[in-house]
């Protein structure tokens, strides 16, 4: 197994890892990815692979099926907190390697599904980077598989907005505190990046009692540069849905759902 990890500085993980899975518990709209995951799992077979697995939300759904799961993460603060979840996890333990999605082999292994849940494919930011966790993937695909992923679909309107300033996002407890989520975002529109500032702040008794944050860019796509670069990289068979729910992209769709083959 060869794996590569240059030029990282686990800021992002290091202080996510430890209130990832407590702040998306408390949000309403993660849920639907997960099925979406684990329905492909099932109808492709394993093993599968995911890349930006973090802490292991999705994979250890996939894991509780039966199913042979490997997980790789550039990040290792998050994959260390997956190993603990997955002490107590039902199935088999995912095997976990850490690398960057865009450069990684695994000699001789090929996967019915290769899949990036909860937008990982947007932490890509040039066509260069892009380009290259594809053509990671289709060496990694067994013949007829299938690589899945999911991407924000962009509004015009709020792309737009080049600055918004920090506002609270979500409030959940890490034992006898409360933690306080507030996100600050930053847009530059030629080169399609989001910036995001997440601040957590510690809350003990109704007082503040420290703060640590998280700074991490995601590029964002529309459903036609998606089109294009899959074509770009190889793939014959595109399908983009605008939900986890396989509706078709309309006005209002919250999602780019990418299947291809």
């Amino acid at each position: 197994m060869l794996t590569r990890v240059t030029d990282f500085e686990d800021s992002y993980g290091s202080v996510t890892a430890r209130f990832y899975d407590a702040a998306y518990q408390a949000l309403d709209q993660l849920g639907p990815d997960a099925d979406f995951y684990r329905d492909l799992a099932r109808e492709c077979g394993g093993p599968v692979l995911e890349l930006g697995c973090g802490t292991g939300r999705v994979l250890l759904e996939i894991a509780a099926e039966g199913i042979a799961c490997t997980g790789l993460d550039v990040s290792e603060a998050m994959l260390e907190v997956l190993r603990q979840k997955a002490l107590g996890a039902a199935g088999a333990p995912p095997r976990l390697v850490r690398a960057e999605m865009q450069d990684f082999e695994l000699p001789g292994e090929r996967f019915p599904l290769v899949f990036s849940s909860f937008r990982a494919f947007q932490h890509l930011y040039t066509v260069e980077d892009q380009l290259r966790c594809l053509a990671c993937v289709r060496a990694h695909l067994a013949p007829g598989g299938r690589f899945a992923f999911d991407v924000f679909n962009p509004r015009l309107d709020v792309v737009w907005v080049e600055e918004e300033p920090e506002a609270e996002d979500v409030r959940f407890r890490d034992g006898e505190d409360e933690i306080v989520r507030f996100v600050r975002a930053t847009r530059d529109r030629p080169t399609q990046t989001l910036s995001l500032v997440m601040r957590y702040e510690r809350r003990r008794g109704g007082k503040s009692v420290g703060s640590e944050e998280a700074r991490f860019h995601m590029r964002w796509f529309t459903r036609y540069e998606l089109e294009h670069l899959l074509a770009r990289a190889g793939f014959a068979e595109v399908a983009i849905y605008g939900d986890f729910d396989r509706s078709p992209v309309g006005r209002g769709s919250p999602a780019l759902v990418v299947v291809a083959s």
